[in-house]
């Protein structure tokens, strides 16, 4: 029995070399295919922080745009609020006008028409600011809709 020792040990001992190279082989195979597999995510993590990057551009270009349009909501608004106290101080002064109509008929006549015709000028004035401001809704609603944001101003 002795005499097969050698050659039993030697076999054992190729047959472990054997087993231990393919074990390298496999362990080379698998880390190959991670390697892979990682690379494809880092593109993948990649692709989307870039979409995300330029989305986030987007979003802020649309918020810049969005908040100019607010600033000249507000200012439409002040003008049209400042429109409308102009036109209550014409009217009034109109009627003190009608009331004095007697005692100067002629000379008042010319300033009631002058009064018209600017009275007349100041409701085309809002007209156009009215209808300014509603382009300028119609904008912020595209924009929102782009944005999916709630409207600011659901009352029209």
């Amino acid at each position: 029995m002795a005499l097969f020792a050698p050659c039993t040990r030697a076999a054992a001992a190729l047959s472990m070399k054997q087993i231990a190279l393919d074990n390298q082989s496999r362990t080379r195979c698998d880390n190959h295919s991670i390697r892979n597999t990682v690379t494809l995510y880092h593109k993948d993590i990649d692709h989307r922080i870039s979409q995300l990057v330029e989305a986030k551009k987007e979003h802020k270009s649309n918020q810049i745009a969005l908040e100019a349009l607010h600033t000249t909501i507000a200012g439409l608004t002040e003008i049209g609020l400042c429109m409308s106290k102009k036109i209550e101080r014409m009217k009034a002064k109109k009627q003190q006008a009608r009331e004095s109509h007697l005692e100067c008929h002629h000379k008042l006549q010319a300033r009631i028409h002058q009064s018209e015709d600017t009275i007349q000028q100041q409701h085309l004035i809002i007209e156009a600011l009215v209808e300014e401001k509603a382009s300028l809704l119609q904008t912020i609603q595209g924009l929102q809709e782009d944005n999916v944001a709630p409207a600011p101003f659901d009352d029209e």
